[in-house]
């Protein structure tokens, strides 16, 4: 089931990838971005989140979930200067326990 999950936030990198390079839109498109020590403590201080799961999207940037025993979740990117800007949040963040017998 955790392996699932993976494979599930595997579908959601792909086009979050696009967002990791710099391309010319991307002057043009307002972000919720910071340095992630900022970010990490806003999101432990207001939401209580704490990091869940963390996958390599490419060479330059690194996507993290962060979740709370309430279910609340934020997704954020993070590139390699220390910058790390919010993709998506949400309700019901649920952990799935491993199966006997399933290798995660």
């Amino acid at each position: 089931m955790v392996r699932g999950m993976i494979y599930g936030l595997l579908a959601v990198i792909l086009p979050i990838s696009l967002i990791a390079h710099p391309h010319p839109a991307a002057s043009q498109m307002v972000r919720s971005c910071a340095g992630r020590s900022e970010i990490v403590n806003f999101l432990d201080r207001n939401f209580g989140e704490k990091l869940t799961a963390v996958g390599l999207i490419n060479q330059n940037a690194v996507l993290e979930v962060y979740a709370a025993e309430s279910g609340t979740w934020t997704l954020i990117v993070t590139d390699v200067h220390g910058i790390s800007c919010f993709l998506l949040s949400g309700d019901s963040w649920d952990t799935m326990p491993a199966l006997p017998g399933i290798a995660t």
